[in-house]
């Protein structure tokens, strides 16, 4: 069976969801949620995954549901505050933790916010990389 991956960041606009859509495209049954959902995907996000022809623009932003959390086999946080949060949760499974710089906070013209996000995009794909790889070890 695999590995259940849940991707958890405060606002699940923009590195969980690239989370979840690299995790799916290598095989990972992959879900993300956020702390304090906004209420759409950031659109930067969306062109930069697109860039690595991964299509996140149907997804949607959702809240941390503590129920399904709970039946994940992994959650990865992939920022400093839903980090702190998920560590005060009564959840019985095993949490990892990317410290993942905001490209959303990145201040600057199209170009720099853009690069911000190909950054952390890019960042993302090598840790998804290492987990997946890691996740198939375990099931051998």
């Amino acid at each position: 069976m695999p590995k259940r991956v849940l991707f958890v960041c405060t606002s699940n606009s923009a590195r969980s969801q690239m989370a979840e859509g690299f995790a799916r495209a290598m095989g990972i049954e992959a879900f993300s949620a956020g702390t304090r959902p906004k209420d759409t995907v950031h659109p930067l996000a969306i062109i930069v995954m697109a860039e690595k022809g991964i299509d996140i623009s149907h997804h949607i932003p959702k809240p941390l549901d503590l129920q399904f959390a709970k039946m994940v086999d992994l959650i990865v946080t992939v920022c400093g505050e839903a980090d702190a949060e998920c560590a005060q949760l009564p959840l019985p499974v095993p949490k990892a933790h990317w410290n993942l710089t905001d490209p959303a906070v990145v201040e600057g013209d199209d170009e720099t916010k853009l690069n911000a996000f190909r950054k952390v995009r890019d960042e993302i794909e090598q840790l998804v990389k290492q987990l997946a790889t890691q996740l198939q070890d375990e099931l051998s």
